[in-house]
C-alpha cells in the first residue's frame, strides 16, 4: 500500500498540470495514468491566451511557444474577424500545438519537481473516510493519499466511483478528425469554411501535418467504430468547402461524438475533479484543454494549502465554487458556436451570425466576447462590498526589473504596492506564503493588489491610512485565521 499526499488519476494536460502545482507547493503528489505508453495522437490543439499567460507564472510558456503556430486573428462566423491584438497579454495570439507537445512540456516539469508518474495503473475502486482516500487498482493493489483528484477524461472512472452526475446532451453531428499532409494547404493559418453540407476546418501543426476536422451532414450517423480512411476525409472537404487541399497522406483519424455535460459537482469529501472528468462540450472554441489547465492551477494551492495545515475552512470549497461556474459559462459560449455552425435552422443562423457581425463592430461587446474566448475575461465572483478588482486576472504589473507572473513562480501569493510609503507591503513583509514588491502608481489600477498565486486578485486597496491594516487583514483572511510569519 502506497501512501501520498495526494493522487492525481490522469496523466493529460490538466493532470500533469495539477500534479506540478502540487510539487510547487511542496506536497508529495503520484499520478496514476491507467495508459502503458504516452500517447503520440492529438485531440486538443489550441493554447490560448489565458493559459499562455498561467504557463508563464510557472515558466513554461517560453518553452512551449517555438513548438506551436501563432494565430492573430479570429473569425468567429464569416465576415465577423476579431483581431487578437486587442487583448491586454503578453500572449496576443491563440497557439496551434499539438497536445502531445503541450504535455512533454508539463511531462519534464512535473518529472523535474519530484511527481512520480505511474503508468499502466488502473483506478477500480474508491473508498474514503475523515483522512484518507483508498484507490483501488486493476492489479489488486492499492494507494492511500489525503486527497484524490480524478483527471481522467470524459470517461473518468473516478467519477463514477463517486457517483456523481454527469448531465447534459450528446450533438447529432459526428465529427471527423485526421492528421494530414496537404499538396496546396490555405494559406490562412486557420482555415474555416461552413455550407448547407457541414463546416470543416484546417489547422498546421507547424510539422507539415495538419489536423483537418469534419463536421458532414451527409456521414453523420455513421457508427464511431467505423474506420475513417483518407477518401472520406477528402470527400467531405470537397462538398463543403469545394477543395481537399491536395491531401496526400494521413497518419491517424478518428470519428468522435462531441457531447455537451458538466459534472453536478467538483468535489466529494477528500476526492475532488476537473478537466474533461467535470465537464466536456463542443471543440469548436478550442476551450477544453485550457479550461482543464485553468482548473488545475486553481486548484492546486488551495489542495496545497490544505495539506500544509494553513488554508482557512472556505479556501478548498471556493475550487468548486469557482471553476463550476466557469464550466458553465464555457458549455454555454462552445454550444453557442456550436448552434451557430452546425443548426438546422438556417433562419436561426442567419439572425445568429448577423449578431456575431454587430458584437464584433462594437468596441465593449468585441472585448468581451475577445475575453470569454481567450479566457483573459475569466473571473471570480467576490464578496458583496468588495473592492472592483477583487477576483479579477492581475494584469502582469512591472515591478522593478522583474514582472508579476514572473514573481508568481515559486507559487506563493504576490502583494503588489504600487502606494506613496510603500506601507501596505512593509506590514505583510514577515508572512510566510506572501511574496512583496513595490510598483510604479498608475491611474489604471488600484494602489495594491493581493494576487493569488494563480494569478487572480485576492484582495485589492487604495492607499489610504487604513491600508496596511487592510492589507494585514486580507492576508489573515486568505492564509488562515492569523498572518502565518516565516
Amino acid at each position: 500500500m502506497e501512501t501520498t499526499d495526494v493522487a492525481v488519476v490522469g496523466a493529460g494536460p490538466t493532470g500533469l498540470m495539477l500534479a506540478t502545482e502540487l510539487a510547487l507547493a511542496g506536497v508529495r503528489c503520484r499520478v496514476l495514468e491507467r495508459r502503458t505508453e504516452t500517447p503520440n495522437t492529438t485531440r486538443a490543439f489550441a493554447v490560448h491566451a489565458r493559459t499562455l499567460e498561467l504557463l508563464d507564472a510557472r515558466g513554461m510558456a517560453d518553452e512551449l511557444l517555438p513548438r506551436g503556430v501563432p494565430v492573430r486573428a479570429i473569425s468567429p462566423t464569416p465576415g465577423a474577424t476579431i483581431d487578437l491584438g486587442e487583448i491586454d497579454s503578453r500572449y496576443p495570439m491563440l497557439l496551434i500545438v499539438p497536445q502531445s507537445g503541450t504535455e512533454q512540456v508539463l511531462e519534464r516539469r512535473a518529472r523535474e519537481a519530484g511527481v512520480v508518474i505511474v503508468r499502466g495503473a488502473e483506478v477500480t475502486g474508491l473508498r474514503q473516510d475523515i483522512l484518507h482516500v483508498v484507490l483501488q487498482l486493476a492489479d489488486g493493489t492499492e494507494e492511500t493519499a489525503r486527497y484524490a483528484v480524478g483527471c481522467d477524461g470524459a470517461h473518468s472512472r473516478v467519477r463514477d466511483l463517486l457517483g456523481v452526475p454527469f448531465t447534459g446532451t450528446e450533438y447529432a453531428t459526428h465529427i471527423l478528425l485526421a492528421d494530414v499532409r496537404l499538396d496546396a494547404p490555405p494559406p490562412e493559418a486557420m482555415f474555416a469554411e461552413t455550407s448547407a453540407a457541414g463546416a470543416v476546418i484546417v489547422i498546421p501543426f507547424g510539422d507539415g501535418w495538419f489536423r483537418a476536422i469534419a463536421w458532414d451532414r451527409q456521414r453523420e450517423q455513421v457508427p464511431l467504430t467505423e474506420p475513417l480512411p483518407m477518401d472520406e476525409v477528402r470527400d467531405a472537404f470537397v462538398r463543403v468547402a469545394g477543395t481537399d487541399f491536395g491531401m496526400l497522406e494521413q497518419r491517424w483519424s478518428t470519428r468522435f461524438l462531441s457531447e455537451r455535460r458538466q459534472a453536478a459537482q467538483y468535489r466529494v469529501g477528500r476526492v475532488l475533479l476537473a478537466g474533461d472528468a467535470a465537464h466536456v462540450h463542443s471543440p469548436l472554441g478550442g476551450q477544453g484543454m485550457n479550461t482543464g489547465i485553468g482548473d488545475a492551477v486553481n486548484l492546486g494551492w488551495k489542495l496545497g494549502a490544505m495539506v500544509h495545515g494553513w488554508a482557512p475552512a472556505w479556501l478548498l470549497e471556493s475550487y468548486a465554487t469557482e471553476r463550476h461556474r466557469v464550466g458553465a459559462q464555457v458549455l454555454a459560449l462552445t454550444d453557442a458556436f456550436t448552434n451557430l455552425v452546425l443548426g438546422y435552422s438556417r433562419v436561426r443562423k442567419v439572425l445568429q451570425s448577423a449578431a456575431v457581425r454587430t458584437i464584433v463592430r462594437v468596441p465593449p461587446a468585441r472585448r468581451a466576447l475577445l475575453g470569454r474566448l481567450t479566457g483573459i475575461g475569466i473571473a471570480y465572483p467576490a464578496a458583496r462590498g468588495s473592492h472592483p478588482w477583487t477576483g479579477r486576472r492581475a494584469p502582469d504589473v512591472v515591478c522593478g526589473s522583474r514582472r508579476l507572473y514572473e514573481l508568481l513562480r515559486d507559487g506563493r501569493f504576490v502583494l503588489v504596492d504600487a502606494s506613496a510609503l510603500g506601507l501596505a507591503a512593509e506590514a505583510v513583509a514577515d508572512a510566510a506564503v506572501v511574496r512583496t514588491t513595490r510598483a510604479t502608481p498608475t491611474t489604471r489600477r488600484p494602489d495594491v493588489l493581493l494576487v493569488r498565486p494563480d494569478g487572480y486578485v485576492a484582495w485589492a486597496g487604495e492607499d489610504t491610512p487604513e491600508l496596511a491594516d487592510q492589507a494585514r487583514a486580507a492576508v489573515a483572511r486568505w492564509c488562515g485565521t492569523e498572518m502565518r510569519v516565516a
